[in-house]
This record gives C-alpha cells, structure tokens and sequence, in this order.
C-alpha cells in the first residue's frame, strides 16, 4: 500500500511540473512577453508621438513653401520681350551701348518692374521672327512684344503685301499669347525708288491698324538724316544715337508700362 502511494505521489508532481514548465519558469515566460508586448507597442506609441510632433512642424513647413511659391509668383518679374534684327542687336557695337540694354537701365531707373529680354538677331527677317516667336512666348511669356523686323525683307525687295501680312500674322500670335504690342516702323534708304519706300514704310501703319496695336513709326527718327549718328555701312547707328532711339520707342512704349514722364 505505501508503495502504490509513493507512486501515485510521483506521477502527480511530475504531471504539475510538466504542465506548468514546458521548457521555462512561468515567471519568466510572463516577463518576456509583457516585455514583447511592450516593445511592440513601443514603435507605435512613439511613431504616433513623432508624427504628432512633427505635424506641425511639417504643416509649417508646407505653408512656408506655399507662401515662397505664392510670393514668387507675385514678384514675378514682367517680360518685355523685344523681336528685332540688328538694329535692336546693337550692331557694330558694345550690347551694353544698344537701345534695347539702355531700355532695360530706364525701366530701372523709373522704378518699374519689367525685364528686358532681347531676342534681336542680327540678319533676321518677318518669316524668321514667325519661326522664332512661338517658342519665344512659351518660354518667356511676356507682358509686352516690340516687334522689330521687316528692314531685311525690304532690303531684299520683298513684296510689301506679304511682309504686312506676316507682321500682321506675328502680332496676332503675342496678342493669343495674351502680350501687348509694340508695333515698330522702319525706313529704307531712298534708292530703293519713292513708290517702293513709300509702299514699305506705310504698311507698318497698316499693319498696326489691321490689329489694333501701338505704333512706333519710325525707329530711326532724327537719326537716319544725320551721317553723323550713323555706322560707315549707313545702315546702322552709331552709340551717339543709341539714346534718341530710346526716346522714339519711349514716348509709345510708357504709357503700356503704367509710367509717364
């Protein structure tokens, strides 16, 4: 009897110790996975920590951002494109002595915001300027165009109907650009005969009244009759009259600026 109790002792305390020691003491068992519990919830209590801590700066940081962009697109600085040839290309002399750079340094004097982007080329003619100014209004958009171009054409004995028609054709592609313009008349020499000068000077004219934009009539005013302003090609002015120029596309150019004087 005493041998069937020892034995019935036994398998009781081994069936205890097995079932609450598979392979680790419950005390550590209950240690390390409150320890588990712990760290897994850790990384979510401090990522929400973190992210509610960083939200405001990030909100400030987007606004900030918002306020530059809006900021620069307030201050954006108006374009004022010119198209010309080389006679707004400051032929012959420094960029800094031409009348489209003297331009630049008014508008600046006076206050006004606008950038001066000359896109004058020496050589070029209307059908080069049409090839010219679409991408020109893309990239730059301007506020205002001075369109300068059509000597190389007369030059050439181009027919003045066409050239017209082409001036007309550039000025209506600034205006679907949403630019103003400038439109700005030039002279032949006189041996290309009365009927011809005549005819080519007059469609500058024209062409401002079939599109309804300012005129200047002619660029070299007061400076074409002077040798004394002009290059040895007689072509081209001299630095001297880089100033009248100036003047004579002013007096139209202002008032599209906002500025009188």
């Amino acid at each position: 009897m005493l041998r069937l109790l020892l034995s019935l002792l036994l398998s009781l305390t081994l069936a205890a110790m097995t079932e609450a020691s598979p392979s680790e003491p419950v005390a550590a068992r209950a240690f390390d996975q409150g320890q588990i519990d712990r760290v897994a919830e850790a990384p979510i209590a401090d990522a929400t920590e973190v992210s509610e801590a960083k939200a405001p700066a990030k909100a400030a940081e987007r606004a900030e951002a918002a306020e530059s962009v809006s900021a620069a697109g307030l201050t954006e600085e108006p374009v004022l494109l010119v198209l010309g040839d080389s006679l707004s290309a400051a032929y012959g002399l420094p960029l800094d002595q031409g009348w489209v750079n003297l331009l630049q340094a008014r508008i600046n004097e006076r206050g006004l915001p606008h950038r001066v982007v000359d896109a004058a080329i020496s050589g070029d003619t209307v059908a080069g300027g049409l090839s010219r100014l679409p991408a020109l209004l893309v990239e730059h958009q301007p506020e205002i165009v001075l369109i300068e171009l059509g000597a190389n054409d007369g030059l050439r004995g181009f027919p003045p109907s066409k050239i017209e028609d082409d001036l007309v054709t550039l000025v209506e592609q600034a205006q679907a650009a949403n630019a103003q313009v400038v439109l700005i008349g030039l002279r032949l020499p006189p041996n290309y005969g009365p009927a011809y000068t005549e005819r080519f000077q007059q469609l500058f004219a024209t062409a401002a009244e079939r599109t309804g934009v300012a005129l200047v009539p002619r660029l070299l005013a007061g400076v074409a009759e002077d040798f004394a302003l002009m290059q040895a090609d007689g072509l081209h002015p001299t630095a001297e009259a880089q100033p009248m120029i100036l003047e004579t596309v002013w007096s139209v150019l202002a008032p599209l600026l906002g500025h009188t004087d």
